[in-house]
């Protein structure tokens, strides 16, 4: 049972590490997509640390699981487990992880259908404000012009997406100022930001107690739009994307006294105006390699009772 127990210890202290690590850098400013990659790694570390120790686990408990977890492995790749020796307690860890992995795809799902209903309803909303007139067909054009007094820009997700722009935002907007705030809604889309966010809305909302999960969801929420940011400013200049934030957003009381959620925009525009140094492409490539290698411990520790069976 130590290799289960390998599982878990592995799994906690990544969770325990990983946000309080990456709190303390501050080169995730800097490198908002590779700080991405280094979360996903590590969600899908501690995440691929249950699954094992759910499937060893099972494997010593049941003997039907036992066969398809191993499958055609030499016998004695599976007595050097030593899946007989476990006590009880293996079936009940299993079926905790696996109640974990059942609230999981839960989590997710409702997450799914809140979004879709959220869609919906900004579908609708925008079919009441800009109707078709009567003959005219839905043509699913990119751009869509709403009569408002409060500058506002959004990207409709869909089978055809559109970014809605309000006429006050129009007026705001000058120069190249609206094609930065498209190249920044097109880097979310291509990017498909949307289901990172889903997935760690789902993992905070089902593990609330989990710090890693919240933080996770959290720093994607800002990343995300410091990535798409990053993407508007290499078409169009930091300055472009900086004024489009400042004109959208200056009436709503973000850049004085605001709401921790709100006063990402001005830590956005500072960012944007006073840019850091970037690390240069071979850091980035090291840095890629030894995220990587978070979710690849799990598999490494599961396998090697294995391995050393065979050599």
């Amino acid at each position: 049972m130590m290799v289960p127990l390998a599982l878990m210890m592995l799994g906690v202290l990544a969770a325990a590490m990983a946000p309080r690590l990456m709190a303390r850098s501050d080169w995730p400013d800097r490198e908002p997509v590779l700080a991405l990659w280094v979360w996903q790694c590590v969600v899908a570390g501690v995440l691929l640390c249950c699954l094992l120790a759910m499937s060893l686990s099972a494997a010593a408990a049941w003997e039907a699981v036992r066969s398809p977890v191993f499958g055609f492995a030499p016998r004695v790749v599976v007595e050097a487990y030593a899946l007989q020796t476990h006590g009880p307690w293996a079936g009940v860890l299993a079926l905790l992880l696996a109640g974990g992995g059942a609230w999981t795809a839960v989590a997710l799902t409702r997450e799914v259908r809140a979004v879709r209903a959220r869609r919906r309803q900004r579908r609708a909303e925008l079919l009441r404000r800009a109707p078709l007139l009567p003959g005219e067909e839905p043509c699913g054009e990119r751009l869509v012009v709403l009569e408002g007094d409060r500058p506002e820009a959004w990207w409709l997700s869909h089978a055809s997406p559109q970014l809605v722009i309000t006429t006050s935002a129009l007026r705001r907007l000058k120069g190249h100022q609206l094609d930065a705030l498209i190249a920044h809604e097109q880097g979310h889309a291509r990017a498909r930001h949307d289901l990172l966010l889903y997935c760690a809305s789902a993992l905070a909302a089902g593990f609330p107690q989990v710090p890693v999960f919240a933080a996770f969801r959290d720093q994607v929420h800002r990343l995300v739009e410091l990535a798409a940011d990053d993407v508007a400013s290499r078409r169009f200049g930091r300055r472009t994307i900086a004024l489009a934030l400042v004109e959208l957003n200056e009436d709503r009381g973000v850049f004085g006294p605001c709401p921790a959620q709100l006063a990402q925009v001005p830590e956005r525009v500072d960012r944007l105006l006073a840019p850091a140094p970037r690390f240069t492409p071979a850091r980035r490539l090291r840095m890629t390699a030894v995220a990587a290698l978070v979710p690849a411990i799990p598999l490494l520790v599961t396998f090697i009772p294995g391995l050393r069976a065979l050599t």
